[in-house]
Parts: structure tokens; sequence; C-alpha cells
């Protein structure tokens, strides 16, 4: 099985006393790569931790942006920063990730959609695709989304974590989106979730761990962790009808040729 993590974060401090193991039971597990998206509040320096990783490790990439739960610290010199880490390396491959969390409104939502859109138009200038975030703000993002992206040279976006309808993930992946499912598909309750993962085909389709979080079934209780990808994926296949080793090579080459990066 040959898989890759379309979104993890292993810059965290969950991860400071064995993210050596990690990555290598990763690598045994066949993640052959992994995309540390590196959000968060500024202060925290994920970003540049991210691009630390990327050095460190030959199978991680990277992505920066501000999460909306901080988009009230976004501001010119957090982009300039962000472009900066951007471009300092060809492993930093995407921004984000960025976009609406209606659920627990850390940020105020008005401030959420600008900062939303001004990442979107950043990440334009920079030719970069973008990595969405999206909980109980369906409409806004869509129709944010519509309005940023429905341009020509629109590099393409990856619907992380997807916890939207199925009308969502259909408005969404004519732009370009790609629609990444994690450990929660996997959850007994998340019929709904499964009820969306029904109408994207296999071309659109990756799998992440979005790690430490959302710990899939059978791990549910331990921390989670990249390695973690295969049983999402191996759901997935069964729920798909299909064999593990195929959705696992369909999603992997979905992520190669989303960022043209070879594997």
């Amino acid at each position: 099985m040959r898989l890759i993590d379309s979104h993890c974060h292993i810059d965290g401090p969950r991860f400071d006393e064995d993210r050596d193991e990690v990555v290598r039971r990763a690598l045994e597990a066949g993640v052959k790569a992994m995309l540390n998206v590196g959000t968060g509040s500024p202060s925290e320096d994920s970003f540049e931790k991210t691009r630390a990783l990327t050095e460190a490790y030959d199978c991680v990439y990277g992505s920066a942006g501000i999460h909306p739960h901080d988009a009230s610290e976004y501001s010119e010199e957090v982009e300039e920063r962000i472009r900066k880490v951007i471009r300092s390396s060809a492993k930093m491959i995407a921004w984000g990730e960025i976009g609406l969390d209606y659920y627990y409104d850390h940020s105020p939502r008005d401030v959420q959609r600008d900062a939303f859109r001004r990442q979107i138009r950043a990440a334009r200038e920079e030719e970069l695709p973008i990595i969405i975030h999206s909980r109980d703000a369906n409409e806004d993002t869509v129709a944010i989304l519509t309005e940023e992206c429905s341009y020509e040279d629109f590099r393409g976006g990856i619907m992380h974590c997807f916890g939207g309808t199925a009308e969502m993930a259909e408005a969404l992946m004519p732009l370009g989106f790609l629609i990444s499912f994690a450990g929660n598909v996997t959850f007994k309750n998340a019929g709904d979730l499964r009820d969306a993962a029904r109408v994207v085909p296999r071309e659109s389709l990756l799998v992440e761990t979005d790690c430490p979080y959302l710990t899939p079934v059978p791990h549910r209780g331990k921390r989670n962790e990249p390695c973690f990808v295969a049983d999402t994926a191996r759901f997935l296949a069964d729920f798909y009808g299909e064999s593990p080793d195929i959705l696992a090579e369909r999603t992997t080459q979905n992520f190669c040729g989303f960022f043209g990066v070879e594997i």
C-alpha cells in the first residue's frame, strides 16, 4: 500500500518527544509522504517549524496559513511572514489551512471572512493552491470560494477534513477542489459524512489524519499520527467496495498530480 497523509500537524508539541519515531512508523506503514500544515497563532512559530520539518525529512512537505481560529491576528505583517516562509522552500507547496469556523467562533465571523478572502488572494499572487478548513459554515464557505476562485488560472484547493454535505462537495469539485477525508469518517455517528463520500469520485479523493486529532477507528483514544491514515484508507476502500491498495494508489496519484510532485 502506497499512501500520502495529505494533512497533518506533526510540528506540534505533542510530537516533540518522538517525532523521528512517528515519521519512521509512517514510512513503515506505507506512507510515502505527508503534508504538514503550519497554522495557528503567529506567535507559535508553526510556519518556521513546518519549513524546518521539510528540511529534516525527505518525506515531509509543508504549507502555511492563518487558521480561522486566529483570524483576528491576521495582518499585512503576518501575511508577509507567510509569503517569506513559502518562498524560501520548494517543499512549501500550499497556502493554508484557511477558512471559516462557526462552531467555535474564536474570531468574529466578519473577521474570519475578511482574513479568508485576503489569504485566497495572497495565494493567487503566489500561484499556490489553498487548503480549506470549514466547520458549520457551509453556505459562506461555498459562496466565498465561488466568488474568489472562479478564475482561469486557479491552482485548485483541498477541502481538508471534509465535514460538509454532499451538495457542498458537488458545488466545489467543479471549481478544482479535492475532497479529503480524515479519521472521523470512520466514526459510528458519521452517516452524513459517508453520504457525502458517496458523491466524491475517486479522482477527487484524498485521505488524511489531521493528527494529532480525529484518531480513526480502531485507535480511538490514542494520539493520532500519520501511520493511521492507512486505517482511514482501508475504511473508505471497504465503503466503496474496492481494494485498499487501489484506493491508496488512487489518492496518492491525486496528491502527486495536484501538487506536481513525485513520490
